[in-house]
């Protein structure tokens, strides 16, 4: 394996995150797959344990700049973290099963959730781009002052944190969808609240991969060191770019990607 290479694409899609809000799960996990022959176990835990510094140092800037509903993180939180605990669970019983082939089952998850992921965010941005006046019917929006609100949110972190413990992808954009859908979070808390609570859950995450023995230090270290920077190179550079065109071309790759992960399982 050539890990000279592995901080230069890290960067690369660091970059894509900071300046489109992709997950960088959706990208990284597969790279590691494809271009570095990384079975997918160690790919999804690595990935997992990489992706929190980077989530982290964004919500603590968020943080610093008040851009952040605390309300709406601790609810998630409270959820997908048990959630996300309970994917690691499944995640072992794979590992440990000797009738099934893990590998095989992991690719699969992947590109099946990649595939539901992109599709729904690019439903949600061609119909932004093309039919800017039609009037969809709107969710319900929760209210974390009810207890019917809070019950819902507890329900909806825990079955997307169950999701990214097991696969590693969605722990931004899943949940980003969710905080539009059902919180109507202007944009600069949106952001700043899917990157917070992404945080919370990845931490917890991690510390339940890092149990099963399954990540690669000598992959995490080299993703760190181009992530880190490319996501402030990225979102120092996204307000000059045209961000409907740099999403399309990457829904369009993260599209064929889920379905190459699909078709080799």
């Amino acid at each position: 394996m050539n890990y000279l290479l592995l901080p230069f694409f890290s960067f690369l899609i660091g970059i894509i995150v900071g300046l489109t809000g992709v997950g960088g799960a959706s990208l990284i996990t597969p790279m590691l797959i494809f271009m570095f022959q990384v079975p997918p176990s160690v790919a999804v835990s690595s990935d997992i344990v990489a992706a929190t510094l980077m989530k982290a140092i964004g919500g603590f800037k968020h943080w610093q700049q008040q851009t952040i509903d605390l309300q709406v993180v601790k609810w998630l939180a409270f959820g997908s973290v048990p959630g996300s605990l309970t994917g690691v669970g499944i995640f072992y019983l794979i590992e440990q099963n000797g009738t099934l082939n893990p590998n095989n089952i992991l690719l699969r998850l992947l590109g099946v959730m990649m595939m539901f992921v992109t599709l729904l965010a690019l439903a949600q941005l061609l119909l932004k781009t093309f039919f800017m006046k039609l009037q969809l019917p709107e969710l319900p929006e929760l209210d974390l002052k009810t207890r019917s609100g809070r019950v819902l949110t507890l329900g909806l972190g825990a079955v997307l944190g169950c999701i990214v413990g097991l696969t590693s992808v969605s722990s931004g954009s899943m949940f980003a969808l969710v905080l539009i859908a059902f919180f109507r979070l202007d944009s600069r808390k949106l952001v700043g609240t899917d990157i917070s609570q992404a945080a919370v859950l990845l931490v917890f995450t991690s510390l339940g991969h890092l149990t099963l023995g399954t990540v690669n230090w000598s992959l995490v270290l080299p993703i760190w060191l181009g992530t880190v920077p490319g996501v402030l190179l990225g979102a120092k550079l996204c307000g000059s770019t045209p961000q409907n065109i740099l999403k399309l071309v990457t829904y369009s790759i993260l599209v064929m990607v889920s379905w190459k992960l699909v078709d080799q399982a």
